[in-house]
């Protein structure tokens, strides 16, 4: 199938859109490796995915909590604490450029996670980019973990689109596969993941950097 130019963008938020370092720094605050936050987050994701593929659900803090609790002998205050640093999340530095350059070219933009939309929300506000951005998504409203299908089907009958003209950007590839099997544009760059995973489908869009992933959605045929 020939991948179209997209009318509508949605982008991953955590490690995507957002830098992870308020929670990086949490943890050395709290006595904890640098390190440890790679370990956490994937432990988070590992423990969502589970639930989701047994049919259960569980919001992303509770999985955050969950897996910090495993991974390190915090008392829950402080994994509290350390959770909420989530919502002092700013964007990296390709983001705006990014988005702008989408938003000129007629492109609507949106935002899909599994956490709650205030995390979104209150990092674009910080980096000054909220305006940029129709709307955030947050899979807790179907109660489905990306890459669970119900998720990025939701995301399309939300902006009102057919799954072939929406795009998902993100930098894992996990993500993109998910959006792939449920019809969407995928579009992988790398951020968090050095490559993209072998053992999955290729992306239809692969670039060097967010920018690159842009330019590539927007030189897809109308």
């Amino acid at each position: 199938m020939t991948r179209r130019r997209p009318e509508v963008v949605a982008f991953d938020v955590n490690e995507t859109l957002l830098d992870l370092a308020p929670v990086r720094a949490a943890l050395v605050e709290a006595g904890q490796p640098e390190s440890l936050l790679g370990t956490v987050f994937a432990r988070t994701l590992l423990t969502g995915f589970a639930a989701a593929a047994v049919g259960s659900w569980c919001p992303f803090r509770e999985a955050f909590d969950a897996a910090l609790a495993q991974e390190a002998e915090l008392p829950a205050d402080v994994r509290s604490s350390v959770a909420d640093t989530f919502r002092e999340l700013s964007p990296h530095p390709d983001v705006e450029p990014a988005l702008r350059r989408l938003g000129q070219a007629g492109v609507r933009v949106v935002t899909l996670s599994h956490g709650s939309p205030d995390v979104a929300e209150a990092g674009l506000e910080r980096g000054g980019i909220a305006p940029l951005v129709e709307r955030t998504l947050s899979s807790e409203a179907v109660r489905a973990w990306k890459p669970n299908r119900e998720a990025y089907l939701w995301a399309a009958g939300t902006c009102g689109v057919a799954p072939e003209r929406m795009a998902l950007v993100a930098a894992h590839g996990w993500d993109v596969l998910g959006a792939q099997r449920a019809g969407l544009t995928g579009a992988w760059f790398p951020r968090s993941e050095r490559t993209y995973p072998a053992v999955y489908e290729e992306p239809h869009v692969r670039a060097e950097d967010l920018a690159g992933a842009v330019d590539a959605l927007l030189a897809l045929p109308a």
